[in-house]
């Protein structure tokens, strides 16, 4: 269940007080008539019940949503062909979108938003994606498989939901809660969330996509580098793809901050308090590595927080200064001569900025082990985020990988939420700070001390096994598994770094100095990226620092000095 619903509620309500205020607020906004209908089966169970009990407290809060309940057996059941308990249709005389299974945690969101749009009758894509979608002319179904805890199941979810409200007549979208589906999550084998099928499996995607891309795959049932391969993509010319798909007027900002993790946001809440107009640009979700966190433990003002929870308070007081482009990826980058007073343009997947200086906030991404099998069995029992995909393995026995604090973290996450797991590490000793040594120790969770994973091997389809070895005495064993959660640290994502010439240290991460300014004039880095002590609050001073960098630079540009 959500953070959000997880407080104290009256006897007469299911939501708590504060988030029945907050959707009040948000439903005043709410202009034509949506019908929630909730289909179970005989005695309901906990999902059902859960469906009910959320949905009749939306219908109370406002005049503009109704809620009708039927049975599996009903006539209206087997007119919208519905055969799974709980299934919730929204407006289903207008359009399929259809809940398969309570919208739990993280899809909450998800079930509000749809409320919104299909009250509103708004699409909410882009000027980009819109035109991609028009050009449907045959029918799609979309599932999209999520988890509750799961952060960037929404925004994929998001972005079917909207594309089934664009073409009423020719799109079907699913939201598969996979835990209660577990039938047709072993159908289309999936193995990590979110996880997309069209057409019952014509094409299948892993992972959040841009909004775009999506588009793309929708229309056209192939992937991206499927169709950039073939010639085939929207837009291209000449054998060429294009730098993005459509194109918006290039917009004039004083600054462009790249990645919406801790850093990002903060500097770009530092740079509009300075006066400076600002954009912050984030290829995948707003928050980062910390987003994906199952429990922060050392923010101070917080003694416990999800990471996801303190990322989207962090969003929402960033949004009131600045916009966070959320799904906007960054394709180039031209420096211009700051000599005789050129901008930085930056091309990303929607358009195009010129801006007077840049910060680099990408943070880094998930370090592979590097064996054979760990490719193969990527999203098939090999995964890299427990908030994501631990749902997956409830009463499975899993695998991790790494001593530090990420390792034990997922590992007390994964215990919690019922997983029988197993900590291998490569030397005697974690390296992980003492209360969570302390809480893995009282817990229970067995470790592999001295071991290293040789390979990971499968039936074809499925990892399940990996062959260890003990690197004191070179014994080699085997270890039966369920699934592999690889927490081994991080990679700086230093690609657009590198590309603009800036210096990496001998760590592999940007060097920086004291006020967080690379070698390049107008190009400043901050947060994970820069290494050094990658904590939350290190990444907000570097954030802040560097916002206010770019602003004294702006204003005296030592490199015309």
């Amino acid at each position: 269940m959500s953070p959000l619903f997880a407080k104290k509620k009256d006897n007469d309500w299911f939501l708590p007080e504060d988030v029945r205020k907050q959707l009040t607020e948000t439903f005043k906004d709410l202009r034509g008539q949506v019908a929630l209908e909730v289909f179970t089966e005989g005695k309901k169970d906990e999902f059902s019940g859960y469906m009910t009990k959320f949905c009749a407290d939306l219908a109370k809060l406002s005049d503009k949503i109704t809620l009708s309940e039927f049975g599996l057996d009903s006539d209206r059941a087997q007119k919208l062909g519905i055969t799974t308990s709980p299934t919730l249709c929204v407006n289903p005389d207008d359009y399929h979108i259809r809940f398969l299974g309570a919208p739990l945690g993280e899809e909450g969101k998800t079930f509000i938003t749809t409320i919104f749009l299909a009250s509103l009758g708004m699409t909410g894509l882009s000027e980009t994606s819109q035109p991609l979608v028009d050009q449907l002319d045959e029918e799609r179904l979309v599932q999209v498989f999520v988890s509750p805890s799961c952060p960037y199941c929404p925004g994929q979810a998001m972005h079917a939901v909207k594309c089934a409200i664009a073409k009423p007549d020719l799109v079907k979208t699913e939201i598969v809660e996979m835990n209660e589906n577990p039938e047709l999550t072993e159908r289309y084998d999936v193995g990590s969330v979110p996880h997309t099928v069209f057409n019952e499996g014509a094409h299948q995607g892993l992972g959040l996509m841009p909004e775009e891309r999506f588009a793309v795959e929708l229309v056209y049932l192939k992937s991206a580098e499927d169709l950039l391969a073939e010639g085939a993509l929207p837009g291209m010319k000449d054998g060429k793809a294009p730098q993005h798909f459509g194109s918006i007027e290039p917009g004039e900002v004083d600054l462009v901050i790249v990645g919406a993790g801790p850093a990002g946001l903060t500097a770009g809440i530092y740079a509009a308090r300075a006066g400076l107009k600002a954009v912050v640009l984030e290829k995948n979700i707003v928050g980062g590595q910390v987003a994906l966190t199952p429990v922060v433990e050392n923010y101070p003002g917080f003694a416990t927080v999800p990471g996801k929870q303190l990322m989207d308070i962090m969003s929402e007081h960033a949004r009131e200064y600045a916009p966070v482009q959320e799904g906007e990826g960054v394709d180039s980058i031209e420096l211009g001569d700051p000599g005789k007073g050129e901008p930085i343009t930056v091309t990303t997947n929607r358009g195009v900025y010129s801006t007077k200086a840049l910060i680099l906030a990408t943070g880094a991404a998930y370090r592979q082990l590097g064996v054979p099998g760990e490719d193969r069995y990527f999203g098939r029992g090999i995964n890299y985020c427990a908030s994501c995909d631990g749902y997956l393995y409830k009463g499975k026995v899993v695998a991790i990988v790494g001593g530090g604090n990420t390792a034990l973290t997922d590992a007390l996450h994964l215990k919690n939420l019922g997983v029988d797991v197993t900590l291998i590490h490569r030397r005697d000793e974690f390296r992980a700070q003492q209360s969570l040594q302390d809480s893995v120790e009282r817990e229970g969770i067995p470790v592999l001390w001295n071991t290293v994973v040789e390979e990971i091997q499968g039936d074809g389809k499925h990892a399940n096994k990996l062959l260890l070895r003990n690197v004191k005495d070179e014994t080699v064993t085997e270890l039966p598994v369920d699934g592999v959660f690889i927490a081994i640290g991080q990679v700086a994502a230093t690609g657009l770094a590198q590309d603009l010439g800036v210096v990496l240290g001998e760590d592999g991460f940007v060097k920086v100095d004291g006020t967080m300014r690379t070698n390049v004039p107008r190009v400043y880095a901050a947060g994970d990226l820069t290494g050094g002590l990658q904590q939350i609050v290190t990444a907000i001073g570097e954030g802040s620092m560097a916002a206010m960098s770019a602003f004294e630079d702006i204003s005296h540009p030592y490199w015309k000095e």
